[in-house]
């Protein structure tokens, strides 16, 4: 039996070889998109999953309430984590984790690491990172400890055993010991780095007395906590705790903490607080809708094409019903093609999917996936997928071939039903107002990406080149050195540079009312040549200048986002008032205009500058555009001379910025090339109905020809039916796409307004690659001669 089936299918698929074609073409590709886009959204939740207790982790997090405002941060003081499983046995270890950044040398190798974090010694008890090399208790006990991955440990010792071996960290050349090497850190960790040293080369060397400091915040803290404990009863002791241990410190300062904890495995996607790694939770749900819709685009494409050549399969209905074929019998026959046809496309889309997983980790910008073989259960998945598509895709169209009646068939009177036609229509609605909708999103998407791209910052970037000295002593000579070279035009030196991320600084303003208002605030180290070098905007008092020796220790600069939180209506009303701010007293000597030094998904903060050269690490050099090459060129030979100890980095200011929205560019390259195979499916399915539609009416067209009928009228003819349900998909997935795409631009704190021509670009690229799909098949049967036409059967 079922060899029958098989043979008769693939008779049929032959028979048909162009209907048969668009059919497993649609499948194979909706499945390869469905296959790739489940690759990505399974890869973005699985971060932190492979930590085996997870589900004990926690991240404790910190909203600061002052006078001005309530700060929802991801950080916490350096004191909470240890006091905390002091306090609570309901806390089986915690461990805190900070980023940091060490020069680090082995006799003439030298790198800059970047991606370094201080970690406590019970890093490895709460995360399951795999030691290779070295005792995970030990590894991070003691001071100048270090921890390298497989691959940063090449860079040093190759195939040698680094375990024990000593290197040099910092400017300073101090002694570390390697303890330990771990694999390679997953990509899907929100945690990563390349190195690990020890927290108590913080706490006991460089800060001596931070694990005490209550209001020092700075550390990402995690808690394990105990089999069986509620986070939720644990959260609601720490006002206690909080009150017990630093609330004569939280009156003092006119600070309240509030702790909270976060499960780890909602850390990357659900959580508003940032992280080394984050990811969009929304962006998820889209793709994973978009997945959806193109499974079914290729559904709704196999289901209409199936049941509109019914007729053509009526005569064979009858004959196997008159000897005896019961009905279910038939509709099993006609599932199993359809089941075979999924296979077809499953086979095909494996082979696709495993070309295009290189190109797909390069859109998304990570490792998704290493080859196709590598996600077996994905795999498997996909084949039982395509099984249920057959089968239930293939359920109407058997359902309806095995009801017809064989008297009627065999007379030749059967027609395809009003019921068929309506079915057929409105799917065809169906799938243009997904495509319409994908339009319209597509639109938005980069109206929205290009105006993040082209909106005023509030300051120049452009030609801009940055050098991180790492606190380097030398950096003011190095910075003076570059005044020789002829294509530098201009110096600065800061702590910050837009984008770069700064520290938040506890101050006291004075207020309209005259009192000192407490605030949080970020704040920038400069020199005096950084608000010229930037370009930014004085738009009341003056920026720092050598002509008053104060302006070093007694002057402050604040943005006009600062003004507004201290009460003030004009910014020269904030000029010449008083501020306090670490271990700094003097006046406000300028405002300067509101600039992004963050990225345009968050609103322009209040911003402090003051003078402080022991903090400006970072040297921004504007540079002629002319010879970029020879001018990078001598800035190295300079650096060479001044800091030959030190391995020379750069990057460009605008290439820095950008990188802030790396997320949102893969997210609109993905979204489009998914978009245009949507469309491309749809298109398909409109083709092979606008084939079977023009074959119905051959002898139509003839008569019509041979009765004086242009190539022009035909062809109108055979378009206005399809046009019309275009017309009435667009209807349809406008004001959907609208409020999906207005819930989108709700995550942007600047953002473009959906605009009238995205939906009128919409519906005419609609109608047009309708009529285009469409018009193929209806000119070439128009111009067919009309003596073939009408001697067709």
């Amino acid at each position: 039996m079922l060899k029958n089936y098989l043979k008769i299918a693939l008779r049929n698929l032959w028979k048909h070889k162009v209907f048969s074609f668009i059919n497993v073409l649609g499948l194979t590709v909706g499945m390869s998109a469905c296959f790739l886009i489940f690759l990505y959204v399974h890869f973005e939740v699985s971060y932190d999953a492979f930590h085996t207790k997870a589900d004990r982790i926690y991240r404790l997090v910190t909203d600061i309430k002052t006078p001005s405002e309530t700060i929802n941060t991801g950080v916490t003081s350096w004191a909470f984590a240890p006091n905390i499983k002091n306090d609570f046995p309901e806390v089986e270890a915690f461990t805190r984790v900070s980023g940091g950044s060490f020069l680090v040398r082995k006799g003439d190798i030298k790198f800059q690491e970047e991606k370094t974090i201080f970690a406590d010694s019970t890093f490895f008890k709460v995360f399951d990172f795999e030691l290779i090399k070295g005792n995970p208790k030990t590894a991070l006990k003691e001071q100048l400890s270090i921890v390298f991955t497989e691959k940063a440990a090449k860079k040093y010792f190759g195939d040698a055993d680094p375990l024990g071996q000593t290197l040099l960290l910092s400017g300073e050349g101090l002694p570390a010991t390697v303890t330990g090497v771990i694999k390679n850190i997953p990509e899907n960790s929100q945690i990563k780095a390349d190195m690990i040293v020890s927290m108590a080369t913080m706490t006991q060397r460089f800060n001596k007395g931070l694990d005490e400091q209550w209001g020092n915040f700075g550390a990402s803290s995690y808690l394990l906590l105990k089999p069986q404990t509620t986070s939720a009863a644990l959260v609601k002791k720490f006002p206690a705790f909080l009150e017990n241990r630093a609330g004569k410190m939280m009156k003092e300062m006119k600070m309240h903490y509030t702790l909270f904890l976060e499960p780890l495995r909602d850390v990357y996607l659900h959580s508003t607080r940032g992280g080394q790694e984050t990811g969009s939770a929304n962006n998820v749900y889209v793709f994973s809708a978009v997945a959806i819709f193109i499974l079914l685009i290729a559904c709704i494409n196999f289901v209409n094409l199936t049941t509109a050549r019914s007729v053509e399969r009526a005569k064979e209905v009858g004959i196997r019903k008159v000897v005896g074929a019961p009905r279910m019998l038939l509709a099993r026959q006609f599932i199993s093609e359809s089941i075979l046809i999924c296979l077809i496309a499953f086979i095909l889309s494996v082979m696709l999917s495993a070309a295009l997983i290189p190109l797909f980790n390069t859109l998304s910008g990570k490792i998704i996936s290493t080859g196709i073989f590598s996600n077996l259960p994905f795999l498997g998945g996909m084949f039982l997928a395509a099984i249920l598509i057959g089968f239930v895709a293939g359920l109407y169209p058997a359902l309806v071939l095995s009801s017809f009646e064989p008297v009627v068939v065999l007379k030749g009177r059967f027609t395809t039903s009003v019921k068929g036609i309506l079915l057929r229509k409105g799917l065809v609605t169906i799938q243009f107002a997904i495509s319409i909708a994908l339009i319209i999103a597509t639109l938005v998407v980069y109206t929205q990406m290009n105006f993040m791209r082209n909106r005023d910052l509030g300051f120049s970037k452009d030609q801009m080149l940055i050098v991180n000295s790492e606190g380097d002593p030398k950096r003011e000579a190095f910075k003076q050195s570059l005044a020789d070279i002829a294509g530098v035009k201009s110096t600065a030196a800061s702590s910050s540079v837009p984008g770069s991320g700064n520290p938040g600084a506890y101050s006291e303003i004075e207020n309209k009312s005259g009192d000192l208002q407490i605030a949080n605030l970020d704040l920038y180290f400069v020199d005096f040549d950084y608000i010229p070098q930037f370009q930014l905007k004085i738009v009341a008092g003056r920026p720092f200048s050598r002509e008053f020796g104060t302006d070093t220790t007694q002057a402050m600069v604040m943005n006009e986002a600062a003004v507004k939180l201290f009460g003030y209506k004009t910014p020269q009303e904030a000029i010449g008032r008083r501020f306090k701010q670490w271990g700094r007293e003097g006046k406000i000597v300028g405002v300067v205009k509101d600039f992004h030094f963050r990225a345009l998904q968050e609103t322009i903060k209040p911003l402090t500058m003051r003078i402080e050269p022991g903090g400006s690490e970072l040297v921004s050099v504007k540079i002629d555009g002319g010879n970029i090459k020879e001018t990078v060129a001598a800035i190295e030979e300079k650096w060479k001379t001044t800091m030959p100890n030190r391995p020379f980095s750069y990057y460009f200011m605008d290439e820095f910025f950008d990188r802030q929205y790396r997320g949102e560019v893969r997210f609109e390259k993905l979204f489009f090339n998914f978009a245009i195979l949507a469309i491309f499916i749809s298109c398909l399915g409109l083709l092979g109905l606008a084939s079977y539609s023009t074959m119905q009416r051959t002898k139509e067209i003839g008569v019509r020809k041979v009765m004086g009928a242009s190539v022009g009228s035909i062809v109108g003819l055979l378009s206005k039916d399809f046009l019309k349900l275009v017309i009435i998909a667009f209807v349809i997935a406008s004001p959907l796409a609208y409020y999906g795409m207005f819930k989108w631009l709700e995550n942007f704190a600047y953002k473009t307004d959906i605009k009238w021509w995205i939906f009128v670009t919409a519906a005419v690229l609609s109608v047009v690659i309708a009529f285009l799909t469409v018009s193929f098949q209806s000119i070439k049967a128009a111009l067919m001669n009309p003596v073939k036409s009408l001697r067709s059967e």
